[in-house]
């Protein structure tokens, strides 16, 4: 799919994030002499045809006082990863939930899921809440603490700056 001006022009626009105010689609129309309606349109269209993949809030955990962040791994039966997968990723605690491939031997898991909370013991109480979640279909875990922030960009189109 191409985009035209005035998608890159609403590319550019939301490139920060878009902004925290009640009708964040409405702010940016203004922005750029357009509808909300128009906005929200093409952007809808350009997330359905896979310009933009998803719109997503990416909080900095530590300025929430959420400084012990772990990304836990875990090794679920494959007939049941989607639907567990789901689960973990409707937990309060998780704030993004996916499956990757397996790269056996060495790295067995299937199935990962970022946890939060205020410090490790917290979080590894939120681990066992995950592991009771998903019962005899896991067959190994661990977690992975972050050690810093990256920083967050939002999308950019290449060539431009």
């Amino acid at each position: 799919m191409t985009i035209d001006a005035t998608d890159r022009k609403i590319i550019a626009a939301t490139s920060g994030g878009l902004p925290l105010t009640p009708s964040p689609y409405g702010e940016v129309a203004g922005w750029l002499g357009l509808t909300e309606a128009e906005v929200m349109r093409r952007m809808q269209r350009m997330q359905v045809t896979g310009v933009i993949r998803r719109v997503a809030l990416a909080p900095n955990h530590y300025a929430l006082g959420l400084v012990a962040n772990g990304m836990s791994v875990w090794d679920v039966a494959d007939d049941q990863a989607e639907t567990l997968g789901a689960k973990v990723g409707a937990l309060e605690f998780v704030s993004h939930c996916y499956l990757r491939p397996r790269a056996l031997p060495a790295w067995p898991y299937n199935l990962f899921a970022m946890l939060h909370g205020h410090d490790r013991a917290e979080v590894e109480a939120k681990r066992s809440d995950v592991l009771r979640l998903l019962g005899d279909a896991c067959h190994g875990h661990d977690i992975l603490y972050s050690t810093r922030i990256l920083k967050k960009t939002g999308l950019r189109l290449t060539g431009e700056g």
